[in-house]
């Protein structure tokens, strides 16, 4: 029986602030929807204070930034966006196109078209996330999206140049800077000065995250990708700096992101306690880190591997990090997360910057029914049927009989039509 040893806020606490959080961007894409770009700009200088002639970079602009970089930075982000390229074109060679003659003469197929446009958010009001550049607006252009733009917020009063140089070197056609639901509601709605796109990817905070999930239907959304979210599962081989390590690791992203250890061990899970509280002592960011541990840090002490892939499957995490003796044991038996670290080797930052895999990962129990964000995302799987005349006959019959069962006689005519001509 699993045994909660250190909770987070209630569940109560969690439906208020989503309330509030619902009702905020709610009314800010009322806004958007009424004013277009006068709402948005206001929202960008009441968040953001930041009001430039044109939000749009040009491409001096984007230069002029690039160039201020120390070469390493610029090597680093090439070596990164390499890294995800080759692993998104591994993906893409597995969706093929597929033809099949299933019948004399009826030929079936389906192709896989991308996306025309996507319009990718990359997050950056408390850190700027340069690696959130890699994960969509590379992975976009590997599925051949035409137009990819770029939002992200100012830092600290002007444009991230590291996150700008990753936009365009990751090969994004438009770069703006605009943060928040603002940003999001220009890119779903359109503004002057910024055309609306089909699709909306990337992370963001709980009310990015909430934008998505209202915009969608007018919009498609890659997935609920809120504040990020860390489960470690380990047993008595694993040590407790390493477990708090990794769990402020992901704490320090915000306020609101659930940290959370599952163990065997209840010697493990103590130490781990003390090792977070001395680690918050030291850490540069334990302002945030603290308060994500507070109010949404986990441990659940279970009693044996088989309880521990339970509840793992049922918290249904972002990241889950496996610190076991046998860390495939939960390859071969998890099946809700959004991306897998077997072993101390690896680890949710290697994920989340450099390693290949996609960070742009469901959060808040979306990995029950999806998982992250991948070249199939921006690519449509679409469907196409083709007849001979005879073989039209064939089916046409079959047809017409079926829509007289359900009382569907204007359907019925198309298919006696065709048996009527084809006939002949």
């Amino acid at each position: 029986m699993a045994k909660q040893i250190k909770s987070g806020i209630s569940e109560e606490k969690a439906q208020e602030v989503d309330t509030k959080v619902r009702i905020t961007v709610e009314q800010i894409l009322n806004d958007v929807k009424q004013r277009g770009e006068a709402a948005v700009r206001e929202l960008s200088e009441r968040f953001d204070n930041w009001s430039p002639t044109t939000f749009r970079l040009s491409q001096n602009e984007i230069d002029d930034l690039i160039a201020s970089l120390p070469e390493q930075t610029v090597q680093d982000i090439e070596f990164a966006q390499a890294q995800i390229r080759q692993f998104a074109e591994a993906q893409r060679g597995t969706l093929q196109d597929m033809e099949i003659e299933t019948l004399p003469g009826v030929v079936l197929g389906h192709k896989h078209i991308p996306v025309n446009s996507v319009g990718c958010y990359i997050p950056g009001g408390r850190y700027p996330m340069v690696a959130s550049s890699h994960m969509s607006v590379v992975t976009a252009k590997v599925a051949a999206v035409k137009r990819v733009i770029t939002c992200t917020p100012p830092h600290k009063g002007k444009p991230p140049a590291a996150t700008v140089a990753a936009m365009a070197l990751g090969g994004a056609d438009e770069i703006y800077i605009l943060g928040g639901v603002q940003a999001v509601a220009a890119m779903a709605l359109g503004i002057e000065g910024i055309d609306p796109v089909d699709m909306l990817v990337g992370p963001g905070n709980a009310y990015v995250a909430e934008a998505k999930r209202q915009l969608f239907g007018q919009v498609g959304i890659d997935l609920l990708a809120g504040p990020t979210e860390v489960l470690i599962v380990a047993d008595d081989t694993a040590d407790g700096e390493m477990v708090a390590t990794d769990l402020l690791g992901q704490a320090e992203h915000g306020p609101t992101s659930p940290a959370i250890l599952i163990t065997t061990s209840e010697a493990l899970a103590e130490e781990t306690v003390q090792e977070i509280a001395r680690q918050l002592t030291v850490l540069q960011t334990a302002e945030v880190a603290s308060q994500a541990w507070r109010d949404y840090g986990q441990i659940i002490l279970v009693e044996s591997l088989e309880e521990a892939v339970r509840e793992a499957d049922r918290i249904a995490s972002e990241h889950v990090e496996i610190l076991t003796e046998n860390p495939r044991y939960f390859l071969e038996r998890l099946t809700n997360y959004g991306s897998l670290f077997l072993g101390a080797e690896t680890n949710v930052a290697y994920g989340d910057k450099v390693i290949g895999t996609n960070h742009i990962l469901p959060t808040m129990k979306a990995a029950r029914y999806s998982g992250g964000l991948w070249v199939g995302k921006f690519i449509k799987t679409v469907t196409y049927q083709e007849c001979t005349p005879e073989a039209s006959v064939v089916i046409g019959e079959y047809c017409s009989r079926l829509c007289e069962i359900e009382g569907f006689l204007a359907h019925k005519e198309q298919a006696d039509l065709r048996v009527r001509r084809y006939s002949q």
